[in-house]
């Protein structure tokens, strides 16, 4: 390849000829990128690549071959993590896909009582922190969603929640409407147990308030009877005035809530009816021993008359301010019942709090309604709304 030819003039204003060397590598060499300049040649190492000097060694890579190696490695772990991130991801939620079907979602998704929730609407509240009780059913947490402050009841291992009747049982509840009942706003089916999402109590249960030192003074004896009287018109109202009868097979302080008015609402109301082995009537008997039926626990056949003996227990409760279950064979009933057997006065018993000579009558009142609601023989229970109407006409002769 011939010469390019070049005329410059130099500073002594002299005719020289200037070549471009990059053409003729045989006398001017590089192992790297070659640049003609005026009168002489640059020759780099391409990027990556170095030398000491490019015009007599080639140019080798900057990372050592261990190093490139590494490098391959680490960049192939990073795919095959992803690659299985990927198939994780994918496989989850086929099977939150799987879950939403086995749990009715195409059944509940039809029903516009019900608000159906994604695992990730939930995911943020199921934290350690939110949560704010434990009970047979399970876990329940604090946590807003939509806006709206809720609880999350998380069911645990035991708790087979009735996969067939589920869907049906779901919509049943979402139906229920009643001042006094924690109202069922919607459930997550993306888990293997569904996940059920309730209205937000704001003041906690019953036993929390009545057993608190800072709020013995908000639970007086009006307070009380109406927590009473309201309870026992919820249970009446889901015993007998809806189509669909419910039982609750766990009454007990617990389980009534309080709102900001003391009014109370009670929760877990239907959770009997989701639970597997039958309706009402199950292998393993649900609910509280400190507040349950004989005759349930005996015959495993959960009954109206059932939640009439557990809201017995309750009364007697609020009267005398002694938990049935720190009692010990449980003695606050036993203690009760003896006092009526001898004929004896019941003073004792009762809250000091509320025991002035004036209202003595009234608690006694109570009393007698407590034990007929806890008399052995389930069919001599009244029944709630006969509970409930007692109740209402004794607070309306304390308040005329």
């Amino acid at each position: 390849m011939a010469d390019r030819l070049v005329l410059r003039i130099t500073t002594d204003g002299w005719l020289v000829d200037d070549i471009d060397e990059c053409a003729d590598p045989a006398k001017y060499p590089c192992y790297g990128v070659c640049k003609d300049t005026q009168g002489w040649y640059g020759c780099e190492c391409p990027a990556g690549y170095r030398s000491h000097d490019p015009r007599t060694e080639p140019c080798t890579q900057q990372f050592a071959l261990a190093a490139q190696i590494s490098i391959g490695a680490i960049g192939g772990i990073l795919v095959l993590a992803f690659l299985a991130f990927f198939f994780v991801l994918r496989k989850e939620k086929q099977k939150a896909r799987d879950f939403y079907r086995k749990n009715g979602g195409l059944t509940l998704e039809k029903a516009r009582t019900i608000k159906i929730y994604t695992r990730d609407n939930l995911k943020p509240i199921l934290k350690s922190s939110n949560l704010i009780g434990k009970g047979g059913f399970g876990e329940v947490y604090k946590g807003v969603v939509d806006g709206a402050t809720v609880a999350v009841k998380k069911p645990n291992g035991r708790s087979v929640l009735e996969k067939e009747q589920f869907p049906n049982e779901v919509i049943i509840l979402s139906q229920v409407s009643h001042k006094n009942i924690v109202r069922l706003l919607g459930c997550c089916l993306e888990v293997d147990n569904p996940m059920l999402v309730y209205e937000f109590i704001s003041k906690g249960s019953l036993e929390d308030n009545l057993y608190r030192a800072d709020n013995e003074e908000l639970l007086d004896l009006d307070v009380r009877l109406s927590i009473l009287e309201e309870s026992a018109q919820g249970l009446a109202y889901m015993h007998s005035q809806i189509h669909n009868k419910i039982l609750h097979g766990d009454v007990k302080p617990a389980n009534i809530l309080l709102d900001e008015n003391f009014s109370p609402k009670i929760a877990d109301f239907g959770i009997s009816r989701l639970l597997a082995k039958g309706k009402y009537h199950t292998a393993n008997v649900i609910g509280d021993m400190s507040y349950m039926d004989p005759v349930y626990l005996q015959s495993g056949r959960l009954t109206d008359k059932s939640d009439v003996y557990s809201f017995g227990v309750v009364i007697l409760e609020l009267i005398s301010r002694k938990s049935a279950t720190d009692s010990e064979n449980n003695s606050l009933v036993r203690s009760f019942l003896e006092c009526q057997q001898k004929g004896e006065s019941m003073i004792e018993l009762f809250d000091k709090e509320i025991a002035t000579t004036g209202d003595l009558g009234f608690l006694n009142k109570l009393a007698e309604i407590a034990l007929e609601c806890l008399n052995l023989d389930a069919d001599q229970r009244p029944s709630m709304t006969d509970v409930a109407g007692r109740l209402l006409t004794l607070h309306r002769s304390r308040n005329p």
